[in-house]
């Protein structure tokens, strides 16, 4: 199975910060877009930084595991699922998420050298914060990218990536609905399957 187009795909291109003035308004959309901003730092910094592709893995699992609401994500892409599954099969899908997640953004960083980002308007959604972006990559038209916050007055965590108006978390979900309906909603499929990509990034 191909996890494509998952949330941290995209997070290798937030990473590539650009300049985000001080701002007075510490209202909650603001503290989304300072969130985002310092998080473009830290992993332009492994990015950019020495160390073996081992080291930079380690620490963009670091950065990932602080800035990235990884379970709350997981549990939405498995949808309707999560509930059918066991708590051993929960365990598993959980941990393999995550590192299926962080063998993404590491193979794809090699393709963002360059790459910097225009920050844009921010706003509250319910409770959650939408702060947008636009992703300026060599050779590559502008893109638009959203950047969804939860907690952004407390404790902000990305929960979504809006990528030119289609959620990333939900097609993920998608993706999983369709392997599952086509695998008799086999729960221990996926799993497997998950355990297959990884096991080939390895």
């Amino acid at each position: 199975m191909t996890h494509r187009r998952t949330l941290l795909s995209l997070l290798a291109v937030s990473s590539l910060a650009a300049a985000l003035p001080a701002w007075a308004d510490t209202s909650p959309a603001e503290k989304a877009a300072v969130f985002v901003k310092a998080t473009g730092d830290k992993l332009v910094a492994v990015i950019n930084g020495p160390g073996s592709d081992a080291d930079k893995r380690a620490a963009l699992t670091r950065i990932i595991d602080q800035a990235v609401d990884v379970d709350g994500v997981a549990r939405f892409c498995l949808g309707r699922f999560w509930r059918k599954a066991t708590p051993e099969q929960q365990k598993q899908y959980l941990e393999l998420f995550r590192t299926v997640l962080v063998i993404n953004i590491s193979a794809k960083l090699g393709q963002y050298q360059g790459v910097a980002f225009a920050m844009g308007r921010r706003r509250m959604q319910d409770e959650d914060a939408a702060v947008m972006t636009t992703v300026l990559r060599p050779n590559n038209p502008p893109a638009d990218v959203d950047w969804i916050i939860s907690n952004p007055a407390t404790r902000p965590q990305i929960i979504d990536v809006v990528a030119e108006g289609t959620s990333l978390r939900l097609t993920q979900r998608q993706d999983y609905a369709s392997f599952l309906s086509r695998n008799n909603e086999d729960i221990n499929s996926l799993i497997a399957a998950m355990r297959q990509q990884v096991a080939q990034n390895h």
